[in-house]
């Protein structure tokens, strides 16, 4: 399989190449991968830095010689520093305890880097993930969703 779990790819400027892990030009590693759409597929890993979005292929090769590469996603880990989907990050797919986020409008927020070095300064801070909002500590300012079982995110302000 293109990007299986483990393997490794270099950063493209338009395209991933799959290249050995061990190799100068490997940049992140596969933690998860699924086939099909990201709305349609289980979820990344909390501290996934990015979404890698596969096309469907037919290569005249391919790693099980089918000449197929299915559509689907792979959830990336960055080999090296800095790791946006860890807490406090600034980005990732998904929103996590201890990101922090600012408003951005339209009762909408973005995450941001917690140390403030991002384009944004931080607004909230994410402190816990709960069934439901009546779960929130009595200090809770911004509810933010964050999905899963425990969808709703109780943030504090900064």
């Amino acid at each position: 399989m293109f990007l299986a779990v483990d393997e490794c790819s270099s950063f493209g400027t338009t395209s991933f190449t799959e290249v050995p892990c061990a190799g100068e030009r490997a940049a992140a590693r596969v933690v998860a991968r699924h086939d099909g759409a990201v709305r349609d597929g289980p979820r990344c890993p909390a501290t996934t830095d990015f979404v890698l979005h596969i096309s469907e292929q037919r290569p005249a090769s391919d790693e099980d010689g089918d000449g197929a590469v299915p559509r689907g996603y792979a959830c990336m880990r960055n080999l090296q520093p800095p790791h946006p989907g860890d807490p406090g990050g600034g980005g990732g797919p998904r929103t996590v305890v201890g990101d922090c986020v600012y408003s951005s409008g339209d009762g909408q927020v973005r995450e941001t880097a917690c140390d403030g070095k991002g384009e944004r300064k931080p607004e909230y801070r994410v402190t816990r993930a709960v069934a439901g909002r009546a779960d929130c500590p009595g200090s809770t300012a911004l509810y933010v969703r964050l999905g899963g079982d425990r969808p709703v995110g109780c943030a504090r302000p900064l």
